[in-house]
């Protein structure tokens, strides 16, 4: 059969039914739509996360006292917790041994930075931490230096700037040097961060860096923070979290057999967490698309016994010419499937469009989702075929005689 006839024949047989045949592919359509978005909408943040992972490295692992991804679960455990203080780090730098950079991570304010008539605008974060806070977060310094240990010993009023702060208060001087204010005290710049881009819309070189020990000193060291620890290497990472685990139960006097009192992460547990949002995500695009497409098959089952009903004399005319049962059959499967096809590729584009609109929010790279496009191909032949089944074989039983006087 002409598989280029039985297109045009589809086509001619859609054309000539609009708003039926408009109903029946927008419900196509709609159930492709939500299952293609879905797993476009899923790639995105698997995507994104993978990049937003390798700002931290992978044997950077993350001491706290919440999990960093929150899924349900009895949060009065970890309200209950005791915080992580600045005196538990440094109980951790004296007793650790097979690691040995380790810096805490913590906002103490978020405000304006002025240098003369310059300021920005009050939403700085103002970090405090030490000489390995840049290299645990693969910030890589422009120009200048990084802390050094007597900066921390010292409590010295040093600062390195991330780049929207150099571009707002230096315009035309070069900061290196220079004297800028944080909630009124003076600051001396030492170090220029190059730039790292921005995560969810959040830049990520909007910052000032001080040390923990002068910020103790200025906004008080009474607070829960985070401890971030470099592992030699990649294959030294599971024997560094059991040291660390180990440590902190006994400077937290954690009881044998109780749980952990603290979270202890690396990226791939991140990772772990991260695929079961996803997941939830993903079923739920297809359990919608889904219940979307059955509707839709039964939309191309009932067009289809229309479409047979409507051209009986036709069939009849084919079938008093020599047309067989099974050039019947073939025929309505085809265009069966031909209804499904259209459906499927315009809700295919429409979804990865609708998909990567997430990515332009995010600032992430643009995907194309090649298994479930494919996927989506096969599915909506086999919708196609199940549906249309039925109406091709009622086509192909039809009586050459009767369906001649059929009016």
């Amino acid at each position: 059969m002409n598989i280029i006839e039985v297109v045009k024949q589809a086509f001619s047989s859609l054309a000539a039914n609009k708003l039926r045949s408009a109903l029946t592919l927008l419900a196509i359509v709609v159930g492709v739509f939500a299952i293609i978005s879905a797993s476009t909408a899923v790639l995105v943040l698997d995507t994104f996360f993978k990049e937003t992972l390798t700002l931290m490295g992978g044997n950077v692992i993350n001491i706290s006292k919440y999990p960093s991804v929150r899924m349900g679960g009895d949060w009065q455990q970890y309200r209950n917790r005791k915080d992580i203080t600045f005196e538990t780090l440094e109980e951790l730098q004296e007793r650790v041994r097979l690691v040995s950079d380790i810096n805490p991570d913590e906002t103490f304010s978020q405000t304006n930075v002025l240098y003369g008539d310059q300021e920005t605008e009050p939403n700085v974060p103002i970090r405090g931490s030490n000489q390995y806070y840049l290299s645990n977060n693969a910030y890589e310094l422009a120009d200048g230096r990084n802390f050094t240990s007597e900066d921390i010993q010292y409590r010295r009023p040093v600062a390195i700037i991330g780049k929207d702060v150099r571009e707002t208060l230096f315009e035309v001087e070069y900061p290196l040097g220079k004297t800028i204010r944080i909630d009124g005290r003076p600051y001396r710049v030492i170090g220029l961060v190059e730039e790292k881009g921005s995560v969810f819309g959040n830049s990520l070189d909007n910052f000032v860096l001080i040390p923990y020990t002068t910020a103790m000193n200025v906004y008080g060291s009474e607070r829960n923070i985070d401890i971030q620890v470099r592992a030699p290497s990649m294959m030294s990472v599971n024997a560094s979290m059991d040291e660390l685990t180990g440590l902190l139960r006994t400077i937290r006097k954690v009881p044998p057999g109780e749980q952990n009192d603290f979270e202890i992460e690396t990226n791939e547990s991140l990772s772990g967490a991260f695929d079961q949002f996803t997941g939830v995500l993903y079923i739920f695009g297809v359990v919608v698309g889904g219940i979307a497409l059955l509707g839709a098959g039964i939309g191309v089952m009932n067009i289809m016994l229309v479409s047979v009903t409507e051209r009986t004399r036709e069939i009849g005319i084919r079938k008093a010419v020599g047309a067989t049962k099974k050039a019947i059959t073939s025929q309505f499967l085809m265009e069966a499937v031909v209804i499904c096809q259209i459906g499927g590729i315009v809700g295919m584009f429409i979804g990865i469009a609708g998909g990567n609109l997430l990515a332009f929010w995010m600032e992430s790279s643009v995907v194309f989702p090649w298994m479930a496009a494919g996927a989506g191909i096969v599915g909506m032949t086999i919708i196609g075929v199940m549906f249309g089944v039925y109406p091709a074989f009622k086509a192909a039983k039809l009586d050459p005689i009767e369906s001649l006087r059929y009016e």
